[in-house]
C-alpha cells in the first residue's frame, strides 16, 4: 500500500551518520555491530537484529559513586544490526560531537552515548554545611557522538568574565574549561516557606560555554534519573 502523500512528509531520512536526528524530537541511531548506550526506556522503535541489555556502571569505583550520590544514572546497552529511535517525553534532542575532549552533563538531559564515549560522575564544589550532600553531574569524555534532550528549546551562553548563575535542573551541559560552584542563600526564610523559591543556583567561571533550557524539571523523569541531585534536592525538593 503506498504512502498516503500527507504522511510522507514524516518519512525516515537516510543520512548515512551513525547518529541522526529523524525531527526535533526523535532520534535514530545506526547500528554497525558496535555498542550504543541509551537511556533506559527511551526506544519508541527499532528495525533489524536489536538487542537492549541492562547497561552496569562498568567499574566498582563508579557504581560506588552512583549509590553514594544518588547519582540515578540509567542506562542500556544497544547492540546488534539495524537502527533504533530514541525519544524521552518528545523533548527536544540535540547531537554534540566529541574529538578527544569532556562535557559535563546533567544526568535526565543524557539520551544516548557512543561506542567511544566514557563517563564518570563527578561532585559540584561549593556546597557546605547542611547542603554537605551537594550536587552531582555526569562528566562524558572520548570521541563520539552524545544525544541530550532538553524541555524546550535550549539557550548557549557563552561564559568569559565572570560568573554566569544557572538553576541545577536547567543546566544542560557546559565545557570543560568552566569551573562550577553552588551558590545558596538558605536561611530563616527559607526554612520558614517566605524564600522566593531561588535558593540555590550554580555559578559558573572561567572560559567556556553552558547550555540552559527554559525548565526546572517538570518533565516526569522517573526512568531517565533524579529531580535533583544527590543530598541536596532531597533536602530542598529539587529547584
Amino acid at each position: 500500500m503506498a504512502v498516503d502523500q500527507t504522511l510522507a512528509q514524516f518519512k525516515e531520512t537516510e543520512t548515512g551518520e551513525s547518529f541522526s536526528l529523524q525531527n526535533p524530537r526523535l532520534l535514530k541511531v545506526e547500528l554497525a555491530d558496535v555498542t550504543i548506550q541509551a537511556k533506559r526506556g527511551s526506544m519508541v522503535a527499532y528495525q533489524g537484529d536489536v538487542k537492549f541489555e541492562h547497561a552496569s556502571s562498568g567499574s566498582v569505583g563508579r557504581l560506588l559513586k552512583k549509590v553514594a550520590t544518588g547519582e540515578n544514572l540509567r542506562l542500556m546497552k544497544v547492540t546488534g544490526s539495524g537502527e533504533v529511535f530514541l525519544a524521552d517525553h518528545a523533548q527536544h534532542v540535540h547531537l554534540i560531537k566529541l574529538d578527544s575532549e569532556s562535557i559535563t552533563v546533567n544526568a535526565p538531559n543524557l539520551l544516548a552515548l557512543d561506542a567511544g564515549i566514557e563517563w564518570d560522575i563527578k561532585k559540584v564544589e561549593g556546597a557546605s554545611g547542611m547542603l554537605a550532600g551537594g550536587l552531582f553531574n555526569v562528566v562524558l569524555s572520548g570521541s563520539g557522538l552524545v544525544a541530550l534532550v532538553s524541555h524546550g528549546p535550549p539557550l548557549l551562553l557563552e561564559v568569559e568574565d565572570g560568573a554566569t548563575y544557572a538553576d541545577p535542573l536547567a543546566a544542560i551541559t557546559w565545557s570543560s574549561g568552566l569551573k562550577t560552584a553552588i551558590k545558596t542563600d538558605v536561611g530563616f526564610k527559607t526554612l520558614t516557606g517566605r524564600a522566593s523559591g531561588e535558593s540555590i543556583q550554580m555559578s559558573f567561571s572561567g572560559n567556556g560555554w553552558l547550555l540552559i533550557q527554559p525548565s526546572e524539571g517538570a518533565v516526569d523523569r522517573t526512568e531517565g534519573g533524579r529531580a535533583a541531585g544527590g543530598a541536596l534536592g532531597n533536602l530542598l525538593g529539587g529547584g
